[in-house]
Parts: C-alpha cells; sequence; structure tokens
C-alpha cells in the first residue's frame, strides 16, 4: 500500500491533493513525469502528473480533480489510507534549460502540473513569468506557490471574481506585445493549450505543452494514448507528455477525449447513487 500522509481539499472539495508515500519513486521522479495509481482492485489506473516530490520525506504530491467514478473513489480515501498500487516515474521528463524569458501558462488543474515545470526554469536562471487562470476564484489553485517562483504572476478568472476578468489567453496576448520571450510552456485543458500554441506561433516562440490522452498501461504496449504530432503518431505515456504545440493535433485529441465521456458520467452518478443511504 502506498500511504497517504497528507491530504488537502481546494477548490471547494472538487480538487484533492494527495502528498503519497513512495520513497522509491520520489528519489528518481523529475518535474513532468507522471505516475498511475489504482485505489482498490476493482479501481481504474489512473495516470496523475506529480505536482511535487519530496526525496527526503519519500514522498509524491498529486493534484486531481473529480471528475468520473475512479477520482471520486480516490477522493474517499483518508490520511493513513492508501492506494493499492502505484507506478512510476513514467514519460519522459519536462525539458528545462536556460533560455532567457520563459512564459508559463497554466489553467484549471493544469496549474499543478505546471508548477514543478515553472520552479525548475526559475532555478535554471530564466525569467519567468506566470500567468495562470480558473474559471471563479474558488476554483483557482497553487497561486500563492507560483507567485513565489516567479518574476511576474498573472492571474485571470472567467467571471472576474479574481485577478484579470478574462481568459489566460488575454494577458499572452499583452505579455508578447510587451516582451521578448524564448520560449512558453502551457499546461491545462486542451482548448486553452491549442490557443497559446496558436498566438506563439506567429513570434516563432518555442512552446511546449502536456498532454493528457485517455491512457491504459502507461508502458507504450496499447497505443490507447496516442496523438498525432507533426503528422506522426506518438504516444504521450513514453513520447511524451511533453510535446511541441505548434505541431499537435488538437482537434484530434479533444475529439478522442470525448470518446468514454458519457460512460464515464453513468459510472459516477452510479457511484454516487452508491453512497446514497
Amino acid at each position: 500500500m502506498f500511504e497517504i500522509v497528507r491530504r488537502e481539499e481546494m477548490a471547494k472539495g472538487t480538487v484533492i491533493l494527495n502528498e503519497i508515500e513512495a520513497p522509491r519513486i520520489a528519489r528518481k521522479a523529475e518535474p513532468g513525469q507522471f505516475v498511475i495509481l489504482k485505489a482498490n482492485e476493482t479501481g481504474e489506473r489512473i495516470p496523475l502528473t506529480m505536482a511535487d516530490t519530496d526525496p527526503e520525506r519519500g514522498t509524491i504530491t498529486v493534484i486531481y480533480m473529480v471528475v468520473g467514478r475512479s477520482t471520486a473513489l480516490f477522493r474517499e480515501l483518508r490520511v493513513g489510507e492508501g492506494y493499492q498500487d502505484m507506478i512510476g516515474p513514467l514519460g519522459r521528463s519536462a525539458h528545462l534549460e536556460r533560455v532567457g524569458t520563459v512564459v508559463c501558462v497554466g489553467g484549471g488543474t493544469g496549474v499543478a502540473v505546471l508548477y514543478p515545470i515553472t520552479r525548475g526554469l526559475k532555478q535554471l536562471g530564466n525569467r519567468v513569468i506566470s500567468i495562470i487562470g480558473a474559471r471563479t476564484k474558488d476554483l483557482l489553485i497553487l497561486d500563492d506557490e507560483m507567485k513565489a517562483i516567479s518574476d511576474e504572476l498573472h492571474v485571470c478568472t472567467d467571471d472576474g471574481s479574481y485577478g484579470h476578468h478574462g481568459f489566460v489567453t488575454d494577458v499572452l496576448k499583452t505579455v508578447l506585445e510587451e516582451e521578448v520571450v524564448e520560449l512558453a510552456v502551457a499546461v491545462g485543458p486542451v482548448l486553452m493549450m491549442k490557443f497559446v500554441s496558436e498566438i506563439t506561433r506567429p513570434y516563432n516562440i518555442k512552446t511546449l505543452v502536456s498532454l493528457n490522452p485517455i491512457m491504459i498501461d502507461g508502458t507504450g504496449m496499447c497505443g490507447g494514448c496516442r496523438v498525432s504530432v507533426g503528422g506522426e503518431n506518438k504516444f504521450a505515456c513514453i513520447d511524451g507528455p511533453e510535446f511541441d504545440g505548434h505541431k499537435v493535433d488538437f482537434d484530434q485529441l479533444m475529439q478522442r477525449l470525448q470518446a468514454y465521456r458519457q460512460e464515464e458520467i453513468q459510472s459516477l452518478e452510479a457511484h454516487r447513487c452508491k453512497l446514497e443511504p
């Protein structure tokens, strides 16, 4: 069992932080890599990118949104309980280098994935401008943590309840008009990453995105996580999850992500009904 040593409910309980005891993974994991977790014998295998690692404590941290039956099952786990299975670290680590000024853009729970990447870029001596957003202030996560590792932090909310009233892409356009940017990193909803990539394309700014396609085994054997990058099929589990945003076929990715949406909704509703007295 991989024991939960710290648990925090974020974004009105819709987003959960788990710090999990996993010494061997914590020692080897690098920013951008992920693990696959399973709550129990009948649970699904869920891939989650690590938001943080602590090799000294022997722990990793994952942050996830409750969207289906399996993540709802994850939410029921408390401190002292744990996951039956975990495998990792998986995937390629984020490509971090000193380039000058970088813009890091995160939306929703994507900020959790963006955080260790942003920290790594800052530690290398880059000037970091971060732009993070959520639908409303209550759904915003890690804003204090992102501020601590950024030279500038811009916060956006769709409803204007906090920070800039609008989308992260609005602020990105302004930043690119005022700054000479060598690298952009975007993590969040697929549509957000698509628009970020289109905005940076005319500036010829290298843009990296972290993809989250449907995944089963996480080792490149099933092909479920295939994505089209530069006209070629790539597997997010072994070739990614980080890819060149200017080469990703985002429309195909969005279509594939909706393949089992109805089944996910039905499964979650069935789980809720089971919990009701």
